[in-house]
């Protein structure tokens, strides 16, 4: 089998085999033109034997790619192959596995009547005693500035303003209708019978009286203790709305229709918005519930306000008293 003819190694190059042919039908062709024939190959056997002489005369026909299969690719014909060397393929690049995605909080849950609203922080977490000094000053300047309010007819026949009491540290807040008899002879809400529930209702779950926040609607008393009309609502919400962005209250139980009305501007009997969660401003879960005077009144609607306080509680992340 003659050269041309054996199985190509791995080192063959389509590209050297054709300058090979390429080199051969030069030397051929310049074995033509020396012997002086034109067009087709002359038929005298001079001719012929010419072309074979000058055949014989001209270098070997021995491939470039013969001799790079023979010789090392650095010195074949004493020069570096033109051919491009196979070159292995690079191992691949090693993945280092990503980083771990940053988990990002939860945002709010929707709220509906079957599902608790989200939890915001609790108040004064992570205040600094700095901050929470701050706060109560800005209460303080804000109950001045409530003392001498004269927006509506109330401060006409009011005796006093009254303002809050509690420093809403536990981030619970009550918010009421408005100041009663009692509350406008001493300046603090829910001091009378009403406020006496309260407090109990306050114990019962599980919370100190001073540790929650209690405030009104309305700072000061409507006469003959009648519901608050629109326009001293609106005059005084101002006020309240300072007073819940100071505190930053966890959770607010609204004590009537009254309350639920101002806090959320939705109208409407108490029996049917009651035990279902709201949300002030967007962000903080309210839950309206009975007002301690119609308890008074209404002795078996405490089993429904209970249950109502229990569902704060679970909201709050506190465990129910009584139940291990």
């Amino acid at each position: 089998m003659s050269e041309l003819q054996s199985p190509p190694d791995e080192t063959f190059d389509p590209l050297s085999e054709l300058l090979e042919l390429t080199a051969a039908l030069g030397a051929h062709l310049e074995a033509v033109r020396r012997s002086g024939a034109v067009g087709l190959p002359p038929a005298s056997a001079e001719a012929w034997r010419a072309i074979e002489a000058a055949e014989r005369a001209a270098p070997p026909l021995e491939s470039r790619a013969t001799q790079a299969r023979r010789e090392p690719p650095s010195t074949a014909s004493g020069r570096e192959s033109t051919s491009p060397a196979r070159r292995e393929p690079p191992p691949p690049a090693r993945r280092e596995p990503p980083p771990p995605a940053r988990r990002e909080p939860p945002g709010p849950l929707p709220v509906s009547a079957s599902s608790p609203a989200p939890r915001p922080a609790a108040a004064g977490q992570p205040g600094s005693a700095q901050a929470a000094s701050g706060r109560s000053e800005a209460l303080s300047v804000l109950a001045a500035q409530v003392r001498d309010c004269q927006k509506c007819g109330l401060a006409r026949t009011r005796t006093q303003t009254v303002f809050a009491r509690g420093t809403g540290a536990s981030g619970l807040c009550f918010v009421g209708e408005g100041p009663g008899a009692d509350e406008d002879a001493q300046g603090f809400p829910f001091v009378g019978k009403a406020g006496q529930l309260l407090d109990r209702m306050i114990e019962a779950m599980g919370f100190a009286r001073d540790e929650v926040y209690v405030c009104n609607i309305v700072k000061c008393r409507p006469p003959d203790n009648r519901k608050p009309e629109p326009e001293e609502m609106s005059q005084c919400m101002p006020y309240l709305a300072e007073q819940l962005a100071l505190v930053e209250p966890q959770v607010i139980v609204a004590l009537g229709a009254t309350a639920v009305q101002g806090l959320l501007g939705t109208t409407g009997g108490i029996t049917r918005l009651r035990g279902n969660w709201r949300l002030y401003q967007g962000k903080i879960p309210v839950m309206p519930t009975f007002h301690p005077a119609y308890l008074l009144r209404t002795p078996s609607a405490k089993r429904e306000v209970w249950e109502d306080l229990q569902a704060v509680l679970r909201q709050m992340g506190r465990p129910i008293p009584g139940r291990s």
